[in-house]
Order: C-alpha cells, then structure tokens, then sequence
C-alpha cells in the first residue's frame, strides 16, 4: 500500500517517472501549498519502492 503526504507532495512527478506499472499519477487536486500531488492506485502497486526512493521530500510510505 502506499502512502502519499499530500501536503507535502510538490508534485515534482519523479515518483511518477520511475513507476513501471503506473499506479502513481499527477492528480487534480491541490494541496494548501498550491501543488498537484501525486496520487495512487492501490490495486496496480507491486510495492517495489522505487518511488519511495525516489521522492526528493520523503512524502510516499510504503506499507504492508
């Protein structure tokens, strides 16, 4: 399962880049910083965490 930090996701979209089977995405709502963040879908995540690594700010978690 992964877990987003919404508020503070920049929505710089480096997670997004680096996952395989596109379960992260840009999305359409803001937070209060005024970014896009990222979200996820649930059921295409393989929790390999490559976006967990990737992520600049430490907002993605990654759990059992």
């Amino acid at each position: 399962m992964i877990i987003i930090n919404s508020e503070g996701c920049k929505g710089c979209g480096l997670c997004v880049s680096v996952c395989k089977k596109e379960a992260l995405a840009l999305g359409k709502s803001m937070n209060k910083k005024g970014y896009y963040y990222v979200s996820a879908d649930q059921s295409k995540c393989v929790g390999c965490g490559m976006c967990y690594r990737m992520c600049p700010d430490c907002c993605i978690e990654l759990r059992d």
